[in-house]
């Protein structure tokens, strides 16, 4: 499976936000306004005129503003940034008081995996957040202008590596787009055997036309529409702008997928405790699903899953879960 990591372009930035306000209380779906809030700073301090795929985002969040049927609620939209990302919010609580840290996650990915794109263009936008007194985004108890960022580490593999420390920036510091998985194992413990899978975020798996497990038309993750789901997703994070679902799946040889089907046959749902989630929330499911095994062969993928985010609505985190 090497061969097929290591072609995965992708750069995990580990945010650190210090509040130092007596008390900030996040939204119930705090990436919703981090793309809102950061994807319209990011949009502003580009050269005039706009390029018009960021218009295309200011313009779809202004629309879901003014449908919401109150502030901390809006109905969260389809619209990306240009830069491909995901924004996933550690699942901490909602509110915190004076010093307490608030983690995030940003991935940047395929051809937005790039450094210097960080540096550039997210950076400054969360310098400017952190202080700003822009009446656009303040309301009780906000977090815009009331935190300081403490840190900024970056993904080699299962360790962090400081780019930022106490606010200072580390100007030597280089991250390269396939460091992410250096010194991973993808693979399952020998002693261990895996049973369970749990969505930290909310996930839609609605079946894709064209992939091969587009007829399981179960509302329900399954575990054949998750595996087709990571395929789909894995289309972005190559490089080039037009790869297909049938282009990952030709990264595979011919027994490697032999035995995915099998796994897949043996990876039975015995048992599911999930929950819609509001329409005001991204994607569609969440909770607990029980399987008869999760075998071994199939883990490295879950695993490299759980990373990427498959489903709908991925740039605002949705997809990722555990397994135990």
């Amino acid at each position: 499976m090497w061969n097929f990591i290591k072609s995965i372009n992708l750069i995990r930035y580990l945010m650190v936000w210090r509040v130092n306000a007596s008390f900030v209380q996040l939204p119930r779906y705090f990436a919703i306004e981090l793309s809102r809030t950061l994807g319209t700073l990011v949009a502003e301090r580009l050269p005039a005129p706009m390029p018009r795929e960021w218009r295309r985002v200011l313009d779809a969040w202004a629309g879901v503003e003014q449908e919401a049927e109150e502030p901390d609620k809006p109905t969260p939209t389809e619209a990306e940034w240009p830069l491909r990302s995901v924004l996933w919010v550690y699942p901490l609580k909602r509110g915190f008081g004076l010093g307490e840290p608030i983690l995030w996650e940003l991935k940047l990915i395929g051809d937005s995996a790039d450094h210097g794109i960080f540096l550039e263009h997210i950076l400054p936008v969360m310098e400017q957040a952190a202080t700003t007194t822009d009446t656009r985004w303040l309301y009780h108890n906000c977090v815009w202008g009331h935190f300081d960022i403490q840190s900024v580490y970056v993904a080699r593999g299962a360790r962090w590596e400081p780019l930022v420390t106490e606010g200072k920036l580390d100007l030597d510091y280089r991250a390269a787009p396939t460091q992410w998985a250096e010194g991973l194992a993808f693979q399952a413990d020998a002693e261990r055997t895996l049973h369970q899978l749990t969505w930290l975020t909310p996930v839609d798996l609605t079946p894709i036309a064209g992939t091969k497990f587009a007829t399981d038309v179960s509302s329900y993750p399954t575990m054949h529409r998750l595996l087709d789901a990571l395929m789909e997703r894995l289309t972005v994070f190559l490089p080039g702008k037009h790869n297909t679902v049938d282009q990952v799946w030709s990264m595979l040889a011919a027994e490697e997928q032999t035995e995915l089907w099998r796994a897949l046959e043996r990876a039975q749902l015995t048992e599911r405790s999930l929950e819609r989630v509001p329409r005001y929330l991204p994607g569609r499911w969440i909770g607990t699903q029980t399987f008869t095994e999760i075998p071994a062969s199939l883990v490295p993928y879950l695993q490299l899953a759980a990373i990427v985010h498959v489903g709908k609505q991925t740039h605002l985190g949705c997809g990722t879960f555990r397994l135990e």
